[in-house]
């Protein structure tokens, strides 16, 4: 049985680096949650403010990393357990983004809905990076809008 709960950046930063298929751990956040399986981490996500300035509103939360050791529906679960905090701490929005390349299936199965093509291939914004950070892809954002 699926279950969630609290953990500190540093170990949810670590399960990212272990088993996110293509990005590196965030920097920082504002905090993270993970998904057990009878006891055993299968997945972290690791949220805080919106990268992008223009959606730094105060109001929108950014979900930077869902992962998963593939476990069957640990990613809904860690994008719900989102929501829900988002929801309880007075988000209006939460947001994410994937690969051009991936279905979205979790996403839309947390109600999430796509808001098309976002950035450029490289996400790097105005800085240029020496290191990697995705590959050069074109990102999809998606958007759950908290009902109040």
């Amino acid at each position: 049985m699926l279950t969630i709960g609290p953990i500190h950046l540093a170990p949810a930063q670590a399960f990212v680096k272990e088993y996110h298929r293509h990005s590196i751990p965030p920097v920082g956040g504002k905090f993270a949650v993970a998904c057990h399986d009878d006891g055993r981490m299968c997945g972290v996500a690791i949220c805080g403010r919106p990268v992008a300035r223009r959606l730094d509103d105060g109001t929108t939360l950014e979900i930077y990393r869902n992962c998963t050791d593939g476990t069957r529906n640990a990613c809904s679960k860690l994008y719900g357990a989102c929501q829900r905090i988002a929801r309880d701490m007075g988000y209006k929005r939460v947001i994410t983004y994937t690969l051009a390349s991936e279905n979205g299936a979790s996403l839309r199965a947390s109600n999430f809905k796509s808001c098309g093509e976002a950035g450029g291939r490289h996400w790097t914004g105005s800085r240029k990076r020496t290191y990697y950070v995705s590959p050069p892809e074109m990102k999809i954002k998606w958007l759950y809008v908290i009902d109040t």
